[in-house]
């Protein structure tokens, strides 16, 4: 994360001390509170993304153990972005009734209870049903780990920014990479497949019920609060900055859920082995742990970041141009190719803290580029869905991949241009 933003973003909201933080009220943590939610942090990271990528890993079997159609598996796979933007949106009003360290617990309890739940499942509605429980303790997960952060390590947000963004990564890839040999291990069966990703959620539980409890006693009103709830002068849809944020915010969203959803049917209709396409898809999702660290720097020294927007797109149309002509024999270039491409979203965040100048500024183009931007590609995966139904081959739907790239590349040429909203929005300082 760039210097600039990260003293935006990082304003202590309490009082350092030998531990690192203080509350405002002048409660001090216990010397077991910090190291606990470092490794409560980690595990929730961990546990961001299994639920979507090791669907896509067992789509085929998952669709013809349901009977469900190619639309209704599109469906499937645009559920997550729905839920990011519906649930995400309750996220702020739960952390100010109950405390943010309170609403990650339960939301670690609610994807541990959805994938525990979802292979049980003997009809499509009961699988989405439990889906949505999973992805909505992910939603407002998403949204509060760094409000967490910000919290309770005001002197540390870049590192344990990276730190969570790794481990999400991380939790992408394997879940990817290993479902299907697990599945293989486990008797060949698509449930237990599913299901054993559970066990990581419930683990990822136990740190979270002492640190929510001592969470609600440390609970105190801080800057960050302060700012997401106040309505100032800054209207942001008067920004062309915002729109066109929140349109690549939504369009890199569009083509990642597309990637995480069906990447690994297109390689196994091209005759490549199951095993071998999650481990594809793994290799695209783990280009995310070291580029989420080069991008933001990268982004920060250029005035201009619709450069990176650029490259970066120009890398998804070669992976799908390969895919749609030799998907079999240059799958490995094309999952590296797109994995690059979707590397999209640390930029998007990043050119968040740059396009605005105050913290208020930040938490209300943050808000509202992501809110718009996932309800913006939600349609994405489901029309791929229907396409491939309907045309019984890739051709269509990965021309259709490909031109989302082009607006693509325009908007994020767009929204790196370098000024903030404030100033669009004739606000002074």
């Amino acid at each position: 994360m760039p210097d600039d933003e990260t003293r935006i973003l990082s304003r202590p909201a309490t009082r350092p001390t030998r531990l690192g933080v203080q509350s405002s009220g002048g409660h001090h943590p216990p010397t077991w509170f910090l190291p606990l939610l470092t490794l409560g942090i980690v595990l929730a990271a961990l546990n961001l993304r299994p639920a979507i990528t090791s669907l896509g890993a067992l789509l085929e079997e998952a669709r013809t153990g349901l009977g469900m159609s190619g639309t209704v598996a599109g469906l499937l796979t645009s559920v997550p972005p729905l839920c990011f933007a519906l649930f995400g949106i309750a996220a702020p009003r739960l952390s100010r009734r109950l405390g943010p360290t309170v609403v990650v617990c339960a939301a670690m309890g609610a994807i541990a209870a959805g994938l525990l739940i979802r292979p049980f499942a003997r009809g499509t509605a009961g699988f989405l049903a439990a889906s949505a429980l999973s992805l909505a303790g992910i939603a407002l997960t998403n949204v509060l780990l760094p409000v967490i952060v910000r919290r309770w390590f005001p002197g540390r947000v870049g590192s344990m920014t990276g730190l969570y963004s790794m481990a999400m990564a991380v939790g992408t890839s394997v879940a990817a990479a290993v479902t299907v040999p697990m599945t293989h291990a486990l008797g060949g069966g698509w449930r237990a497949g599913l299901g054993l990703w559970a066990v990581l959620a419930a683990i990822a539980v136990l740190p979270w019920l002492p640190v929510a409890r001592e969470g609600r006693r440390s609970r105190a009103v801080t800057p960050e609060a302060i700012a997401a709830t106040s309505t100032g002068g800054l209207r942001i849809t008067r920004s062309r900055t915002a729109w066109s944020l929140a349109c690549y915010f939504g369009l890199q969203a569009t083509g990642a859920y597309i990637t995480m959803g069906w990447m690994p049917q297109i390689f196994r209709d091209a005759g490549v082995p199951a095993g071998t396409a999650g481990v594809l898809l793994a290799l695209t999702m783990v280009m995310g742990v070291p580029l989420a660290f080069v991008i933001p720097k990268l982004a920060g020294r250029v005035r201009n970041q619709g450069v990176i927007a650029f490259v970066l797109g120009l890398f998804g149309l070669a992976g799908y141009a390969g895919l749609s002509f030799a998907p079999a024999g240059g799958s490995w270039l094309w999952a590296l190719l797109l994995g690059v491409s979707n590397c999209a979203f640390p930029l998007a965040i990043t050119m968040i803290g740059l396009r605005a100048k105050s913290a208020i500024g930040v938490v209300k183009l943050s808000a509202f580029a992501q809110s718009t931007g996932y309800l913006i590609s939600i349609p994405g995966p489901l029309l791929i869905g229907v396409l491939y139904q309907h045309s019984g081959g890739w051709d269509l739907p990965l021309a259709l991949m490909a031109a989302l790239m082009v607006p693509q590349i325009v908007v994020g040429w767009l929204a790196g241009g370098d000024r903030t909203i404030e100033g669009e929005c004739g606000v002074r300082d």
